[in-house]
């Protein structure tokens, strides 16, 4: 399938990763007539603004809230509070917003009138004859004029090596040198009512790093406790091959106090790259001569705020 070009001559954009970076980004070239196709391996919308369903029970296993503390972002707040897709945390936080009826929907929200592709694994990227040609995991490969990669750095850097393209300047060494944590999410149904305050909690523990009780978030009311459990980066990183049972085992008798209930399930959800370490000096990536650009958290910062104001900037500087 050849899409290099599409109405009046201009060179289409293919965006690597559905998630805040990559939306935002698509968004912003759509709304100034650009022709963009957002690619996402996955079959939701948002990266870690995302929200599962387990029986009865609703979880928010990504990102738990976000802030909005640069006028950008304050900005899209005020619009995504306006078309009821946010709504402040429930608690004394008032610099705090989540996803309202969870936070995924903050991701379909921005989705919406793009060409949002779900389900499209990209394995490799070639330049060839001055496009980029993607293979996309069983389907016709894609050409473009333009490339963004937005998914975690080093996946974005195993896209290019696998294509043989020849990044070799300084800045792919600054990339190369960016790393991030890995995060394991406990998802608990109980059956009463958490401990857990309606802000959630940070623990001092060596296991685990986060709690949040989803029903008071109020996304799910179907259950009386829907609890998320982030557990520390270094302790996910040793366990990361663990099962639900293995980790319910080690880790629920030490916040037995804080779930104050029976767990009557436990899910499980790995995020391999949950908040880079190291982040790039700039909030983003441009490579004019090859049309190439990244964007993400790793460069405009380790937040659901800072992946957004990376791909904003990104869009701008693709349109200079």
């Amino acid at each position: 399938m050849a899409e290099g070009r599409r109405g009046h001559d201009r060179p289409l954009t293919v965006v690597v990763g559905a998630g805040i970076s990559g939306l935002l980004l698509a968004g912003a070239l759509h709304a100034r007539g650009e022709a963009v196709v957002v690619l996402e391996k996955s079959r939701g919308f948002g990266g870690r603004l995302a929200t599962r369903r387990v029986g009865d029970a609703v979880f928010d296993q990504g990102a738990q809230y976000f802030t909005a503390r640069q006028s950008s972002m304050r900005e899209l707040v005020a619009e995504w509070r306006a078309r009821g897709a946010v709504t402040a945390w429930p608690g004394p936080r008032s610099d705090r917003f989540i996803g309202t009826p969870g936070m995924n929907a903050v991701g379909a929200l921005l989705a919406t009138g793009l060409d949002v592709r779900r389900g499209c694994k990209v394995l490799s990227a070639t330049r060839t004859d001055g496009e980029w040609c993607l293979a996309i995991e069983h389907q016709p490969d894609m050409r473009a004029g333009r490339l963004v990669l937005t998914a975690p750095v080093p996946q974005s850097l195993a896209l290019l090596a696998s294509g043989g393209v020849p990044l070799s300047d300084e800045r792919l060494h600054a990339l190369q040198a960016l790393t991030y944590h890995s995060c394991l999410a406990l998802l608990l149904t109980l059956a009463g009512q958490s401990a857990i305050p309606a802000e959630g909690v940070v623990l001092d523990d060596p296991h685990v790093r986060w709690l949040a009780d989803n029903t008071k978030k109020g996304i799910s009311p179907g259950v009386p406790s829907a609890v998320t459990v982030h557990l520390q980066p270094a302790w996910s990183a040793e366990h990361y091959g663990d099962d639900e049972a293995q980790l319910a085992r080690l880790v629920l008798p030490g916040i037995e106090r804080w779930l104050a209930a029976p767990v009557v399930h436990v899910g499980l959800h790995r995020w391999k790259f949950s908040e880079p370490i190291t982040t790039y000096h700039e909030p983003c990536m441009w490579y004019a001569d090859l049309g190439l650009g990244f964007a993400g958290d790793a460069f405009g910062g380790p937040r659901v705020e800072g992946a957004a104001v990376s791909g904003l900037a990104l869009a701008e500087r693709m349109t200079q």
